[in-house]
């Protein structure tokens, strides 16, 4: 599946709106598309290299701005819409994330959960609805949005820019795997610095 995903994403990053299309699907999938904008940012990387930057960029933005309309729904239309999102991608789940954020703890816990879920494969629409829901702090909400974003869509561009003809085989073979190696020390660096601060 991904590799066709892959295929398709190649193609697009060739088209003249691929930008417009970066940026549309950058921002629905903060908070209800399943498909992750690696998928489109590494062939466009690939393809533009000398605008990796830009393409790193727009991701980035529209991102942050679907995950403040994920937030937006959260807080006010939880029970019409953010409750049918959950359903699809695991209520179980968000019930957990909702304790975590809304708990005594909640603000160092909550930037911890945000980041980690906006740098990795996380659920990233699970937290940006639920910390809606929880009224988290809407400053810290989008600050650390946009460096959690920020840092994966930029390192995931300038990756894509520079190993570009070696990242492309790999994509078809092994799927989403690589970002989670990418991604790792940084997830365990966060969790040893939230368990030092818990103590």
């Amino acid at each position: 599946m991904f590799k066709e995903l892959y295929l398709k994403s190649i193609k697009l990053a060739g088209h003249k709106n691929s930008k417009s299309f970066l940026g549309f699907f950058s921002f629905i999938e903060s908070f209800i598309f399943p498909i992750p904008p690696d998928v489109i940012i590494i062939p466009m990387a690939i393809a533009k290299k000398n605008e990796w930057f830009k393409i790193a960029l727009i991701a980035t933005i529209c991102s942050v701005l679907g995950a403040c309309f994920g937030y937006f729904i959260g807080y006010v239309f939880f029970n019409e819409v953010g409750i049918k999102i959950f359903e699809i991608f695991g209520a179980e789940n968000a019930n957990i994330f909702k304790e975590k954020l809304a708990n005594e703890t909640g603000l160092l816990s909550g930037v911890i959960i945000l980041f980690i879920a906006g740098f990795t494969p996380l659920p990233f629409k699970i937290i940006t609805i639920s910390s809606g829901f929880v009224h988290f702090n809407i400053l810290l909400f989008i600050l650390t949005c946009f460096v959690a974003r920020g840092l994966r869509f930029f390192l995931v561009a300038y990756l894509s820019y520079k190993y570009g003809a070696a990242i492309g085989p790999l994509l078809e073979k092994k799927g989403t795997q690589w970002t989670v190696i990418i991604t790792g020390i940084i997830v365990i660096i966060i969790a040893i610095i939230y368990f030092i601060l818990k103590q």
